[in-house]
Parts: structure tokens; sequence; C-alpha cells
């Protein structure tokens, strides 16, 4: 990856900037965006000056329906079938999302489809034939099927319910899942075909054992008694002929122990196998799992389910199975052959936690809990199955997040075959796990974090791997070409900052530059192959779309144009990207700085750092964040003589696997470590006040806000907690056990990254503010800091609720009091 330099100078700092016009599509005067490589903003040492401040902009307006920013194209994906572009749009004034379609240079934005053709739109699970001559999808749960060769669309099922889990078969046909079977529905015929059925119970016997002796002596001195259980085994044993000699009348059944449930169920193209993932029905919440709702039409107060706490979390495991749909056996997958099954992972973790309490803990070899692969970030099967050869790639991952592998079958000896082990003594990352199977060689390809940042490789099951992508930078995104021979990706090779699209071969060599735009840019590969659908932001411009040629570079064509022009009217500014030296780490802290053209001039300005949510996530890029009204909000405080300092700490996205764990098991300390860096290079380059600079965020952000008021009370002199997480312990298993493990494992992590524990450290004013129906970070966050903070008598602090209001804010009400009271208490401490 080329090396940014830095300069560390009062008057001046080496900083990337998204002013220059190269960066900004202009969709008023061309359809087109120019890719010339020397017009690149990321080589240029620029001085310390930035767009002029829109004038006259109010917190009113910022925090109003974002309506007004224009509608940007939502969920931009092809045609099922054709490569025509299709997105969705809010409505004005209201939360419909219309579907638009057949947007073009030539016919910008397209026009809105009829609503009898949704099926082709709003649909998932889209897939092609091995023979290409069928394109099958599912739209509300049901199975639709394009011909290529007629052109016609057919309706496959009907079924109420919806079906789920389709693919197609060797021979055309397409599986799917109904209820507790597996069914299979020729597109020509429209025959259906019943392939097996699964069941949570004990299997059927006709005669069962005596239970005891007074049983078995009945059946001993009884005729009567013995007669009747010879009948009830001869029909039994007939009917069992009857459905062997039959097996395209009689499907398979499978029976599985009883009080478990279905993971995951995946068929062979052939139709002789599956693969069935079994576990244990465990509930995922308690009674008392609950949140109040206060404000509803009947003016009762409601009682909400929610998740439960990650102190609450049971071990869960999957169990795997083969079964043979042609003789109907059933064959249990063991996890004893893949490498570090009973490998005791944690047992550093578990002796530090025990010499705390003066015991010793004494290393154990168990079987670790182990389950098919999930992530929130990851839709996609961790089961595939080659189009090809019989062979299917597993994901699987280790209940405490330190291993990942992909395995393969072993169909003659009905065993697990390691493919790849992924190991991290901190944990998976759940983004970065894409895989499959290549389509002429039997071989995988899969993402990887093994060399410290995420790449692409290749591996045949009998061979080693072979990495295509290497680098100081993040591959994500992977899409493997119709033809077999190319994968496309997403990278920020560039800077960190910038994403653009790339493909590479499967065999090998150099990957081809397809985008050059120099902001964030998503893509989605059209039907054919020929195409890419861009969606592409920068810093000030909210995303529209663009298509391109997934051949060669070329200039990418405008098709959309949404941006209102009353936000294009107020001419905001656009933060430069600068690099923060850390004092931790030799790598740069990349940030957004936010500042007025006079400001290195005259008296030392007050400062703001705002402090992003999710940990995992980057918002110093080049594209349009997330954290829109904030960026507003930013510009905003410019204009009144505030400089802002928006950093991507320890623990963000975009910048390698050793960035994102080191918080592992202490959340909270490097990241306030990188907001004193940013403090000092604030006071050091851009003439700031160190006695006159505050702290915002919300959720993970509102944490840090904590963590830094509680911990470093030097460091800021007022401090604002969105929707804040006071306790770990209190927040969901998914995320916190990757960084923390569990809390009954490693109450010492919790108890080492929960503010609640550092809440006498308060010295200067903090306002928290806190959304009552919040079923992310609960509420309860809130109330139990609060009375901590009242049993300290504590002073310095208020709190304002939001009684109708989720994690993400929804009312422009509530948004408009929430940031008059973060700029109220700026306005009065700094």
């Amino acid at each position: 990856m080329k090396q940014f330099s830095h300069l560390l100078l009062v008057s001046s700092v080496c900083l990337i900037t998204a002013c220059t016009a190269t960066s900004e599509p202009d969709l008023n005067s061309s359809s087109s965006l120019s890719s010339a490589p020397s017009a690149s903003p990321v080589a240029q040492t620029l001085p310390l000056t930035l767009s002029k401040t829109p004038q006259g902009i109010t917190l009113n307006k910022i925090m109003s329906d974002p309506d007004w920013l224009g509608r940007q194209p939502e969920n931009a994906r092809w045609h099922p079938f054709a490569d025509t572009v299709m997105y969705s749009r809010k409505r004005e004034g209201s939360p419909v999302r219309d579907v638009w379609f057949g947007a073009s240079s030539d016919n910008v934005n397209g026009a809105q489809l009829p609503l009898e053709e949704h099926f082709l739109a709003e649909i998932t699970d889209r897939m092609v034939s091995y023979d290409k001559r069928w394109t099958a999808w599912l739209y509300r749960g049901y199975v639709f099927a394009h011909d290529a060769q007629t052109g016609l669309v057919k309706q496959l099922t009907t079924y109420k319910d919806g079906v789920s889990v389709i693919r197609f078969m060797q021979d055309n046909r397409i599986s799917f899942v109904l209820d507790n079977a597996m069914y299979a529905v020729d597109p020509d015929t429209l025959q259906q075909v019943h392939l097996f059925t699964w069941h949570f119970a004990h299997p059927p016997q006709a005669v069962q054992p005596a239970p005891d002796y007074i049983a078995q002596e009945q059946i001993k001195l009884i005729d009567y008694i013995s007669n009747k259980r010879k009948d009830r085994q001869a029909q039994a044993d007939y009917k069992k002929r009857i459905q062997s000699a039959q097996p395209r009348v009689y499907a398979p059944e499978f029976y599985f122990a009883p009080g478990h449930r279905l993971s995951a169920v995946s068929v062979s193209p052939n139709g002789e196998w599956a693969v069935v993932a079994t576990r244990e029905q465990q509930s995922m919440r308690e009674e008392t799992d609950i949140m109040p709702h206060y404000i509803q039409e009947d003016g009762r107060i409601a009682s909400k389910p929610v998740r439960q706490r990650v102190a609450d979390a049971k071990p869960q495991n999957d169990e795997l199975f083969l079964l043979n749909l042609t003789d109907g056996s059933r064959h249990a997958l063991s996890y004893q052959t893949l490498p570090g099954y009973n490998d005791d992972v944690l047992a550093s973790v578990k002796t530090e936690n025990a010499a705390r309490k003066n015991e010793t803990y004494e290393v154990n070899r168990l079987p670790r809990d182990i389950t098919l692969f999930s992530s929130w970030y990851w839709r996609e099967s961790p089961i595939y199955w080659h189009s090809k050869a019989n062979e299917v790639g597993i994901m699987l991952e280790a209940w405490d997040n330190k291993d990942r592998w992909i395995v393969t079958v072993d169909f003659a000896e009905k065993e697990l075959v390691t493919q790849h082990r992924l190991s991290d003594e901190a944990w998976i990352n759940y983004a970065f796990n894409r895989f499959g199977w290549l389509h002429d060689e039997v071989a995988l390809y899969y993402l990887s974090e093994e060399d410290g940042y995420s790449h692409l490789y290749v591996k045949p099951i009998d061979g080693g791997a072979r990495q295509l992508t290497k680098g100081q930078y993040e591959v994500d995104q992977i899409t493997l070409s119709p033809d077999g021979q190319d994968i496309f990706y997403k990278a920020n090779k560039k800077h960190p900052g910038i994403y653009e699209i790339y493909k590479v071969p499967v065999a090998g060599g150099a990957s081809t530059t397809l985008t050059d735009l120099n902001g964030m840019t998503d893509y989605a590969l059209s039907p054919s192959g020929e195409q890419l659908l861009l969606t592409h932001s920068s810093m000030t411009r909210p995303p529209e779309l663009f298509v391109t040629s997934a051949n060669e570079k070329t200039a990418a064509q405008a098709v959309t144009n949404t941006i209102s022009e009353e936000y294009l009217a107020m001419d905001f500014m656009a933060p430069s990207i600068v690099e923060v030296p850390s004092s931790h780490v030799d790598r740069p802290i990349y940030s957004r700085l936010y500042m007025a053209d006079d400001a290195l001039a005259g008296e030392p300005k007050r400062a703001v750092i705002f402090n992003h949510g999710a940990g995992y996530l980057q918002n110093s890029h080049l594209g349009w964040s997330g954290y829109f009204r904030e960026y507003m909000f930013h510009n905003f405080l410019v204009e009144q003589g505030y400089v802002v300092l928006d950093m991507d700490y320890r623990a963000s996205k975009g910048y390698g696997r050793d960035w994102r764990t080191a918080i592992y098991r202490q959340m909270g300390t490097p990241e306030v470590q990188d907001l004193r860096d940013g403090v000092n290079w604030l006071v050091a380059n851009v003439n700031v006040d160190r006695e006159r600079i505050g702290t915002y965020g919300g959720s993970y952000g509102g944490f840090m806000t904590f963590m830094a008021l509680f911990t470093a009370p030097d460091l800021f002199q007022a401090g604002a907690a969105l929707r804040p997480v006071s306790d770990w312990a209190h927040y969901n298993t998914p995320y916190t056990s990757n960084i923390l493990n569990h809390p009954d494992i490693d109450p010492i992590a919790y108890e080492r990254s929960s503010p609640i524990y550092f809440a006498e450290g308060l010295q200067k004013p903090l306002l928290i503010n806190a959304p009552m129906v919040d079923d992310n970070v609960f509420f309860v966050d809130v109330v139990r800091l609060v009375q901590r903070l009242i049993e300290l008598e504590k002073e310095d602090f208020e709190t304002a609720i939001y009684p109708v209001e989720p994690h993400g804010f929804v009312q422009p009400s509530s948004w408009l009091d929430e940031y008059r009271r973060i700029f109220k208490l700026f306005e009065q401490n700094l």
C-alpha cells in the first residue's frame, strides 16, 4: 500500500480532501464521471483551506425530515434476468418505498415499476441453472423462474406459508424447503417431487421393548399380547418393503433428537445427498427480557419482548449429518477431525480470572462448541455445493469466536475434511467470510484475514491455497463472474478511505482496476457479467447510481440524479482527511477535520471531537457518511467558530486486523488513548485551545464519551453520550462476546471495559440522551448508570429521555431536541 506522509506543522498539514472538482460528480452538467488518474486527490499535499461554510444553516433544517436532501436510491440491483437497473426510492412525505427501473444515461432515474411487476423486483435468492437456461428467485416465499428459451416467467409454487432455501439441481429442477421437508420442482413441467422429510422425534417403533420386569413377564405369559406385537411388527415390515420398492412415491424420512431444531439444510445438485445441521432448542430470551413502551394508542403501557443479554447466553452447538437420499441412511459428521476442536483457547484468560479469586485453573481438552458460521453482516448460506463435482463446502465457527473452519466432506469415510482454518487469539471477524466454489475447478475461493488484512484466496481441495490479492488494504464484496474466470471485489487500495472496484483472474495474476471515482463505491454485477451498477458517493454528495463496463475501466455513466437543489444550494464544506500521529502504534489515526478558512488566525478556537458508533465502522472515508446529520451539524459548528475532529479510532473498520482487535478485553482503553492523541494534535496543529474541547457520540460513541469523561477527566471540558452503553454485560451476545468473551468466563474484561465501574471519575459536565424504546442498547443502561451517579453524589450531569424513540431516532422533533441540547452543552462549557 502506498504510504502517505504527514507534516506536523502549525500552519499546514498533509491532508486528503474531497473538495477537488474531479472527486465530485457534476450531475447537472455531465452524465459521466471522469476517471483521470492525475486528478486523484490522494497524491496531493494541500494547504489547510476548505470550502466556504454554508451560510444560514440551522439546526431546524439539519434535523428535519431528510426527504429535503432528495430521497436517494436504495437497494440498487439489476433486473433478475436482464441488464436493466432497478432500485428503490422513498416516496416524498411517506414511508413507502417505490421501485424504479430502466434508469440509464439517456433515461435518468428511469420510471416507477408497475405494481403488477413487483415480483421481478422485491426478490431474494436469485440463481441461474447450470446450463444458463433458467433464472429462479424467491418473491415473498413464492418461487418464480424465467426461461431464456421462451422468454416466459413462471410462478412455480403457490403455497400460502411460502418456501425457502431454493437451489438449482443438475437436471434443472429447483429444490426448496416447505415446512419440514425438501421438495424439487421441474420448471418445464411444474411437476413436484418430495425429496425427503425430517422429524425431531424418536423413530416410530411398531414394537417397543418391555420397559420393566412386569411388562416383560406380561409379554412372556400372555399369548394375546405377544401375538398383537407380532402382528404390528409384520404390518410395519410390510409397509417398509412397499416404501423401499417405490422410492419415487415414498421419500426418505429422517429422525433427529427430540428437543432439537433445524439450523440448516442443503441438498446436493445430483439429488443423492443432503447436509443437515441441527441444534438444541433454546429460548433466545427469558420472560423478564422486556421493554416497556409508554406511548400507545390505547393510553396503556405495552410490554415489548427484547433480546437476552450476553450475561444470560448459553453455549450453542450444531450437530452435522450427511443424509444418503438413495438408501435413506444417516451419518453423523464428527468435529473431531477439525484441527483444534478441543483446544483450550481461553486457558490464559481463565487462569487470569481464577487468580483474581485466589484459585488455580487447570487446562482442559474438552470438545469446543461449534456451529455453522452466521453473522448479521453476512447473509449467505454457510453450505455450498460444487455445481459439477459431488463436493460440498461448509463454513463452521467456534462458539468462543477464536476459530473458523472451511471444510468439505469425504463421502466414502463420512467425515469432515478441513480445507482452511483461520484462528485469531482475539476474535474472528464477523465481516469478510464470503466463500464459494469455482466453476471449472474443484477449488474453493474465500476471504481470510490471515495476513492481517482481508484478502482473497483460492484453494483446490487436494492442493495448497493461492493468494489472489495482497497488500495493506481490505477486500470485500466478492462476486464470481458468470463465466467463472474472474472474481470482482471492492477494496481500499488507493487510501484507507477510498473504495474502488476491481477484478482478478481466478487463475491468478494482476487485478484490473474498473473504477477510479475517489469516494465510496459499491457495485452489483449485471446478469450478463458485462456491466457494473455502481452506488457512488463523495463527502458532500449523497449516493447516486452509475453504470460502467465490467471488462475495463471506462467513464462511469450517471443514471440517477436525485439530490435536491435545496441541498446543493447550501454548499456544505467537505472535511479534510488528516493523519493524526498515534503515540501507541506505528500508524496514523485517519480522521475527518472540519474547520473554517481563517481558523488558524486569531485566538485559539473551541473544538469538538465526534466519536462514531458501532466501534467496527469506518467514518473517515471520502464517501457520504451514514452520519449525514452529524456531517451537517459539524458544518454548523464550524460556522459557530468551532473546529471538529471525527476520528477512526482503534477498533474502526478499514484498517486491518490489528487495528480492529486492539480493543480485545479492553474496550475503551485504546480508543481514549487515540482521543488524547487527537486532542494533542488539534492543539499543536490547528490553533485549538486545550481547555475548550468537548466530545460527543452515540451508541458506541456514547460509550466512548463515558469512558473519556470517567477515566481521563482532564481530556474534555464537557461531553454528550447518546443512546450509550454503560455495562457490556447487558448488551447482545454476537457483538460483545467477540470482544470480551463471555461474562461467566472473563468478568475481568467486562469490568475493565464498562463505564459503570468508572463513574466515580466524572468531573466535567455530562449530558446523557436516552431513547426509551431502544431494543439495541436498552434504556436500563442509562437508568443503572444514573442511579450510580446519584449514589456517588455527582452533580454535573443531566439526562434527557425520548419516550417514543428507538436506537436510531425517527421523529425530527426528537433529533432537533437532542442536538439543541448538545449544542447548548458546548456553548455553555466551551
